[in-house]
């Protein structure tokens, strides 16, 4: 009996050393990521403390894992900003967070704020390239992970592989891959009701009123442009060949006449406003004649509004389309969408938007 006594002391030891290295990869686990600079980056788990810096990091994080981990958040968004969706879904939260830094594009991350609130990670969108990235490392002994939306306003692969590296980072990836699936299934659905509509059965549209580094009349326009691309809109613009923000000369309008005017709300007032000047140039356009004039949720700011940008998809496909879209009933649809997005906290955002902007609608320039 003795023997076998001696022979369970010598393993004790053994055992302890086991236990101890087995506790400790569980405690010190980390996981490796390229991020969208480029960069490989260790992060210890389980993270429990997390900062989202630059247009648009909070958004991303909030869609992946709501706001349960965030511990501090850039002044720009400690004043509730009607549009910023994710500032409406969460400003309660928000308002109470310490402030990181300045935010907004222009801006230097704060490594000092940074460091103050002891986050496990630091996600960042647009202020840093991987020099700067590594640079902010440096200063704050932090895991920096740079994100990307892609091209403003559209739905690439940087913001999807954006979404699958936050889901990994907080162990969130099946929420993270089922954001995916939405979106794509979205447009996927969209596609396959579009793609293959005869141009001369497709009425011709037009959007104008764009928001461009501030606020712009009816000249504002964009060709390719992003909500429409989805759709296969038959997009004037499209022929001056030219992507992104487009300003026009107004005769340029009269000359194209659209069947469809598709107006941003946020800018909804300097179209009116220009009306109001120059009525006779207005009721020279056919969509103006038929009514035929609607308006759109303004759905850049502080980067895209990926929930906002669906919602105006949704709404112009059943006016572009309406014998294939008619089920849809855009308020239900944009409730749907903003809960998908932000939980129960969503469940409210199109009604503020409504009170704010006005409903998705006909527009009428004489009101």
């Amino acid at each position: 009996m003795n023997k076998y006594i001696f022979k369970f002391a010598l393993l004790i030891p053994l055992l302890l050393i086991f236990y101890s290295s087995l506790s400790f990869s569980q405690t010190k686990n980390t996981i490796s990521i390229i991020d969208l600079a480029g960069r490989k980056v260790e992060i210890s788990q389980p993270v429990k403390r997390v900062v989202a810096i630059g247009p648009g990091a909070l958004r991303i994080v909030s869609y992946v894992d709501q706001f349960s981990r965030i511990v501090g958040v850039e002044n720009i968004d400690k004043r509730y900003t009607i549009g910023r969706t994710y500032n409406m879904a969460f400003f309660d939260i928000i308002e109470k967070l310490p402030i990181i830094g300045q935010g907004g594009p222009d801006t230097s991350p704060d490594p000092e704020k940074l460091i103050a609130v002891n986050p496990d990670v630091i996600f960042v969108i647009q202020l840093l390239d991987k020099g700067g990235a590594d640079k902010l490392y440096e200063k704050t002994k932090i895991p920096v992970v740079v994100l990307n939306y892609g091209t403003l306003g559209t739905f690439d692969e940087d913001l999807f592989k954006s979404l699958e590296i936050v889901g990994k980072v907080l162990n969130k990836e099946a929420r993270a891959s089922a954001i995916i699936t939405y979106i794509k299934n979205i447009r996927n659905a969209f596609s396959l009701k579009t793609r293959y509509i005869a141009d001369k059965n497709k009425p011709s549209v037009y959007v104008g009123a764009l928001g461009f580094k501030g606020a712009r009349g009816i000249e504002s326009t964009q060709g390719y442009f992003p909500i429409f691309t989805p759709l296969y809109i038959k997009n004037v613009a499209d022929s001056l060949g030219k992507k992104g923000s487009v300003f026009i000369e107004k005769e340029k309008l009269l000359i194209w006449d659209p069947d469809i005017i598709f107006l941003d709300l946020g800018n909804l007032n300097l179209v009116k406003d220009d009306f109001s000047k120059n009525p006779d140039f207005y009721k020279a356009l056919r969509a103006y004649k038929n009514k035929n004039i609607y308006g759109i949720y303004p759905y850049n700011n502080y980067n895209t509004n990926i929930d906002t940008a669906l919602v105006d998809m949704f709404w112009v496909a059943k006016v572009v389309y309406p014998d294939k879209f008619k089920d849809i009933i855009i308020g239900n649809k944009a409730q749907e969408i903003y809960t998908f997005f932000f939980g129960e906290r969503g469940k409210n955002i199109y009604s503020e938007l409504a009170k704010s902007y006005g409903e998705l609608k006909r527009v009428n320039l004489e009101e």
